[in-house]
């Protein structure tokens, strides 16, 4: 793993890996939990990183002797349960953990998809182009499977009648989806 992820990438996902709920919470590491939280400073105060050492070591203590919890298989299910048995809100901070560690690989790849697109869109004849230009392209350009379910006939009619134009479309247009 060391070879594929920098080091910080691979402290991160041994941290969210310490929330694994498989073979009884085996996986669970105060340590890596705590040291998660540190990486986020922005969602965790000083003063919610000392609660949330007691809080982990009662919620290890809770989930390890809780047979509700057993036979979990990863931690999106965690998540569900301890809303159903109210624990987000007795373990607020080690929920707050688990939201991070399920939103996080959306996030990411998000982000990826937006610079891949970007390297496609902002090419060295558009390499002028104004922020608002390049951030509608890219809307495009990333929601693709959106925009081709939209008649090109639609969007001619909703562009024409935005205003006057120097010269007006055609009424019938016989172009189709090219998207």
């Amino acid at each position: 793993m060391n070879e594929r992820f920098p080091k910080s990438n691979s402290e991160l996902l041994m941290c969210i890996a310490s929330l694994d709920p498989r073979d009884s919470f085996q996986n669970f590491d105060r340590e890596r939990l705590l040291r998660l939280a540190e990486l986020y400073l922005e969602d965790f105060s000083a003063s919610d990183r000392g609660l949330l050492k007691i809080q982990i070591d009662r919620y290890i203590s809770n989930v390890k002797n809780n047979e509700v919890l057993y036979g979990l298989s990863d931690i999106g299910e965690l998540a569900k349960k301890m809303v159903d048995m109210k624990y987000q809100i007795t373990y607020a901070l080690v929920y707050r953990l688990l939201e991070l560690a399920l939103v996080l690989p959306v996030a990411t790849a998000t982000v990826e998809r937006s610079f891949s697109a970007m390297k496609f869109i902002k090419t060295d004849l558009l390499n002028k182009m104004g922020d608002v230009f390049l951030t509608d392209s890219l809307l495009c350009y990333v929601e693709k499977g959106i925009f081709a379910s939209i008649e090109n006939k639609a969007v001619l009619q909703r562009f024409q009648a935005m205003g006057p134009r120097r010269l007006q479309l055609p009424k019938d247009t016989s172009v189709r989806n090219k998207m």
